[in-house]
């Protein structure tokens, strides 16, 4: 486990006050939860990719715990607990290519969508859970387990493919600040 200097904190506390920022900003809600957003798990992407998995994770769970005081979905506690401190420390998990984004080369770009896939892959079965486990009613008369699929999909791929393109974009000028 690293030890948190000042510099790990204050950037934590930065990125994930510009996650909420970014997660204001939405593309598109859906009905019952989710949204695409201006790319608000970048800046825990970002911070998961320069401090590793530890963390990464810590930082995706305040973001989440945030999320949820500030206006979440509470049905149950344990729902509540699973899509947001949890699904959202996921994310962290991009950390543990931190090392592969920092090459000079193609690694990096493959480091970082292998990252956010990892991160966001765990993040989905969290959301995808939930919505069998308590929302299945909203199902109607299909599958709730494809229900649950299609609903978070929804939202979760475009959140992907912007948190791709944007950090590939934006990484090889941010990866020269110094840790």
């Amino acid at each position: 486990m690293k030890k948190w200097s000042t510099k790990m904190l204050v950037e934590a506390g930065i990125l994930i006050a510009l996650a909420l920022i970014l997660d204001r900003i939405k593309v598109y809600e859906a009905p019952q939860g989710g949204s695409v957003t201006a790319g608000s798990m970048i800046p825990i992407f970002l911070y998961s990719f320069r401090w590793g998995l530890g963390p990464g994770v810590i930082a995706g769970a305040i973001f989440g715990l945030l999320q949820l005081l500030l206006g979440g979905w509470i049905f149950t506690p344990i729902q509540a607990i699973l899509e947001y401190p949890v699904a959202f420390g996921m994310l962290g998990l991009a950390g543990i290519f931190s090392n592969k984004v920092y090459e000079e080369n193609k690694n990096s770009i493959i480091g970082i969508v292998t990252g956010i896939l990892l991160g966001l892959g765990v993040r989905f079965i969290c959301h995808f859970l939930a919505g069998i486990i308590f929302f299945a009613e909203y199902a109607g008369s299909q599958n709730p387990w494809i229900y649950s699929l299609v609903y978070q999909a929804s939202y979760l791929v475009p959140e992907f493919v912007i948190s791709v393109v944007i950090l590939t974009l934006i990484w090889k000028p941010l990866m020269k600040i110094p840790k």
